[in-house]
């Protein structure tokens, strides 16, 4: 598959879309318009990867619409060599974005079927990352702590691990509710260990499997 000037075209026309919804941090605006989405579709579907939505990746899952990775990425706030913990590989499109940012990446996969083939497709791309599959509830604590930590599925609670595992003056984003509808919440741990929390608007995820989740 090739990136051709007539999908950076649509990239260009995806990128007006997310400002036109209120997506202005231009490092993530960068980075949406390098990573070719279309490579993470199928052939058949390919008029689908410039639309500003979900579409399904096989195994009930999703990969997510790019104004809602735009919106997750901004509220992380990332800076190039952060260390980042991606809580569901899915497709890899939200790690290319992370990737692409400068960020020293770890991202784990429950499904295994998703995981190999994101493992091979991120290694496919040159991209230096550390893809696990697992348990993402749990985190990875043997590389913690992290400066930001995301989750790219609905979970019911705010995994007390994941908390752990970030870095005095990091940040976790994460949607929480119900299986249906969550909030997306921004958490920053202060520099004494203390924990401030924030609601940034109402979003629909796939539900987040584990110990700690669904």
């Amino acid at each position: 598959m090739e990136d051709n000037y007539k999908t950076q075209g649509l990239r260009r026309q995806l990128i007006k879309k997310l400002k036109d919804k209120g997506i202005n941090d231009e490092e993530v605006l960068k980075a949406v318009e390098k990573v070719p989405r279309h490579f993470f579709f199928e052939k058949a579907f390919l008029e689908h990867a410039y639309e500003d939505k979900a579409f399904p990746i096989g195994e009930g899952q999703t990969i997510s619409q790019p104004y809602t990775v735009a919106f997750q990425t901004s509220l992380l706030e990332i800076k190039k060599g952060d260390k980042v913990l991606e809580i569901g590989t899915g497709s890899g499109y939200q790690s290319s974005i992370l990737l692409e940012m400068g960020a020293k990446l770890y991202t784990i996969e429950y499904l295994k079927p998703l995981y190999e083939k994101a493992k091979a497709f991120l290694h496919s791309q040159k991209y230096k990352v550390n893809v696990f599959c697992g348990d993402g509830t749990l985190g990875l604590p043997q590389f913690a702590p992290y400066n930001k930590i995301l989750v790219t599925a609905g979970a019911p609670h705010v995994p007390e691990k994941l908390v752990e595992q970030l870095a005095p003056g990091g940040i976790l984003v994460i949607p929480v509710g119900d299986e249906e509808t969550q909030h997306m919440i921004k958490i920053i741990k202060t520099s004494d260990n203390q924990i401030k929390q924030e609601r940034h608007g109402i979003f629909r995820f796939v539900p987040l499997t584990g110990k700690d989740g669904w």
